[in-house]
């Protein structure tokens, strides 16, 4: 078997989608999406495929290997979000090779299920205590929120105070054990940043994520001092390389590494496995559409340490089209009391709409990530 041609499709509302096809009618389908440079990755990913038609996809070490080594600059955002794609794509291939899901071909499941959460409101979210209930009444027993809107590196302790009503809002309107996770999204400098991560603490948050930006990795051991939240990260991380400082640090508890950016399914579980030597969790970053979520799902059904899996049904940057617009079989993904079941169709476990695909990438997309300014005209972090 080899492989003889591929396409990428941008599609709305911010992704791109890979479709790789073989000489023996196996078609398998990957993510290499980056939000706001969709068109970068679509060319980089297409540069890479150019080298594996005539090949065998079931050597998924083997391309994973010459592509990643293959350049004399590595890793990166662009160049590993498109390997990742193109790894999913090979490894849909090899499970319906094979007939079985890819968790089979990766030592089986040690789950049946996966704990889910949900994102609620958007980048400034007023009215947060009732968006969580409506989504525990939606069946989620966890949510998401983001933090704060922008902040200076010292800023008004009022905005520090909106976050802690918010939080408590949620809190009252919920119970004890549902989960709250809050973004501070790389928005908060140390400074502010460790008087939030203290006040936040009274609450239990499930954790708190990326509390200072990820290129600051020394300093998150700062935040860890000034409080007992578990604190989460990796999204703008690329490879277990970007990650081994950070889990040599001990600094934080749970890695969030984006199967779209950090390598595919393949890096992915090697992260994993270093993360479990350090007694780490895993909870895969996926804000992204059906196949990336199918490819968390896998990786989830075979990692012990896999925690908690974020997912993206009607979150607020998928207007107009959703997740399972582009699938056919849309109770793949259904979910109940916080959990959503691991597939068990062969390769992602997904059937791709692949009209539905061609339609909308006739639309395609510009997403970008929008620009934030504070009040004195300074860039702020989005």
């Amino acid at each position: 078997m080899h492989i003889t041609a591929y396409k990428c499709f941008i599609v709305p509302p911010r992704w791109v989608f890979l479709k790789v096809e073989t000489n023996e009618g196996l078609i398998g389908w990957g993510e290499p999406s980056l939000e706001g440079k969709a068109q970068t990755v679509k060319t980089a990913t297409e540069e890479y495929m150019e080298t594996l038609i005539g090949k065998n996809p079931l050597e998924i070490e083997r391309h994973w290997q010459d592509i990643y080594r293959g350049g004399f600059y590595r890793g990166g955002a662009v160049m590993m979000s498109a390997l990742s794609g193109i790894d999913q794509a090979l490894w849909d291939i090899k499970g319906k090779y094979y007939n079985v899901p890819i968790w089979e071909l990766i030592g089986g499941r040690v789950r049946d299920k996966m704990r889910i959460y949900s994102w609620i409101g958007g980048d400034r979210p007023e009215d947060a205590a009732s968006a969580a209930v409506e989504r525990m009444q939606m069946g989620f027993d966890a949510i998401k929120m983001n933090a704060t809107a922008e902040m200076q590196y010292i800023d008004k302790y009022s905005k520090i105070d909106a976050v802690i009503r918010r939080v408590d809002a949620i809190r009252r309107a919920t119970n004890k054990d549902f989960g709250i996770g809050i973004d501070f999204h790389g928005r908060v400098h140390k400074p502010m940043a460790r008087i939030l991560a203290k006040e936040l603490e009274a609450y239990n948050p499930m954790f708190i994520e990326e509390p200072i930006l990820s290129e600051n990795q020394e300093e998150f051991m700062e935040i860890r001092r000034h409080c007992n939240i578990p604190i989460a990260m990796g999204e703008r991380l690329y490879s277990r390389y970007d990650f081994k400082h950070i889990l040599q640090s001990g600094a934080v508890d749970i890695l969030q590494p984006d199967l779209s950016h950090a390598g595919g399914i393949s890096e992915v579980l090697r992260i994993a496995a270093m993360a479990e030597a350090y007694d780490v969790a895993l909870a895969p970053h996926c804000p992204l559409g059906p196949i990336a979520l199918a490819a968390c799902l896998q990786v989830d059904a075979n990692r012990y340490n896999a925690v908690i899996q974020e997912q993206s049904l009607g979150i607020h940057y998928n207007q107009g089209c959703d997740i399972l617009d582009y699938i056919k079989d849309k109770s793949v993904f259904d979910y109940k009391d916080g959990y959503m079941k691991i597939p068990q169709k062969a390769g992602l476990g997904i059937e791709i709409d692949e009209n539905k695909v061609i339609e909308n990438s006739r639309l395609g997309h510009n997403w970008k990530n929008p620009i934030w300014r504070h009040k004195d005209g300074s860039f702020a972090e989005w």
